[in-house]
């Protein structure tokens, strides 16, 4: 009987879907507070993380946790609305941005740097307050 639940239990997690962590986005980072880059915001991972970058190349792209705000977790009742004022605010266009430290004192936190982005000339957190996104997360 213990056997049956064990070949269960394994077939189940064969079977289910496994959690995606798969953004596209694997350019290397950069590692100081203060540096700068700059491109399209090519892709939206969630309501704060993004990546950005001046070619179609996802291995060009660099990924960004937004250092000015902080969204629910994509998960969350919230998440998916809150990747969508994203996705509005900030998609196709043009970001310069500034490489941060974040709380922990680290500029790269869970393979994302943490900068503060601006397009047309304002942060992407005041952009995404200034719409009525919802806030949370870490």
């Amino acid at each position: 009987m213990k056997l049956l639940a064990a070949i269960a239990t394994l077939g189940l997690m064969v079977l289910a879907p496994s959690i995606a962590h798969a953004d596209p986005c694997t350019a290397e980072l950069p590692r100081r507070a203060g540096d700068t880059f700059s491109g399209t915001v090519r892709y939206v991972g969630d309501g704060d993380s993004l990546c950005v970058g001046n070619s179609d190349d996802p291995s060009t792209w660099i990924e960004v946790r937004l250092g000015d705000f902080d969204a629910p977790e994509l998960h969350s009742p919230d998440g998916p609305r809150s990747k969508r004022f994203l996705e509005q605010v900030a998609a196709g266009r043009q970001a310069n941005c500034t490489a941060q430290r974040g709380r922990s004192g680290r500029v790269i936190v869970y393979d994302r740097v943490i900068a503060v982005c601006r397009v047309g000339g304002r942060s992407v957190g005041d952009l995404l307050r200034a719409a009525g996104a919802p806030t949370g997360g870490n």
